[in-house]
C-alpha cells in the first residue's frame, strides 16, 4: 500500500530523477530535456524550504509533489509522477494533500503553471484555466496557468 511521506536529504537524487521521467512522458526531445535538468533538479534548501512530499510503495518513490507560498501567490511547484504510475491515483492523492497544504498556509487559491499534456489532469481536479506564464526552461515558450480555488 502506498504511503506519504516527507523526502530527506538521501532522496534528492531519486526524486530529480523521477521529475525528470516524469516530464519526458511527454515525448519531449533530448535538448528540451537536458534544459530541464536545472529546473527539475531539487535541492536541499528546496526541502528545507518548501513543504513537499512524496508517494512511496515498497522503497520505490511513485510521485512527489511540492508547495509554495511567495508574494504573488501560492503555487504547485511541482508535481510530477512516475509514468509507470500514472493513472493509477498517485496523482490525485498528491494533489489533494497540496490542496490541503495550501489551505494550511492560508491561501485562498493554488496557482498551477502545466505543461501542456498535464492540463487535462489539472481539469479533472477542479482547476480553471487562467492564462498563460512564461516557461523557466524555454525562452518565449508559454505554459498553461490554471487555478485552483481552496475557498
Amino acid at each position: 500500500m502506498p504511503e506519504l511521506r516527507r523526502p530527506s536529504l538521501r532522496d534528492l537524487d531519486d526524486l530529480t530523477a523521477l521529475c525528470l521521467r516524469s516530464k519526458a512522458y511527454w515525448g519531449y526531445d533530448a535538448e528540451f530535456m537536458a534544459a530541464c535538468v536545472p529546473v527539475l533538479t531539487l535541492t536541499a534548501a528546496e526541502l528545507q524550504d518548501t513543504p513537499t512530499i512524496t508517494e512511496v510503495e515498497g522503497g520505490t518513490f511513485l510521485g512527489m509533489v511540492q508547495v509554495s507560498n511567495r508574494q504573488e501567490g501560492c503555487y504547485l511547484q511541482k508535481l510530477f509522477v512516475d509514468p509507470a504510475h500514472m493513472g493509477a491515483g498517485t496523482g490525485r492523492r498528491l494533489f489533494t494533500w497540496a490542496v490541503q497544504t495550501a489551505r494550511d498556509m492560508g491561501a485562498t487559491e493554488m496557482i498551477v503553471e502545466s505543461d501542456p499534456g498535464a492540463v487535462p489532469f489539472y481539469t479533472a481536479m477542479g482547476c480553471r484555466a487562467a492564462g498563460s506564464a512564461p516557461s523557466e526552461v524555454m525562452p518565449g515558450r508559454m505554459l498553461p496557468r490554471l487555478v485552483h480555488d481552496l475557498r
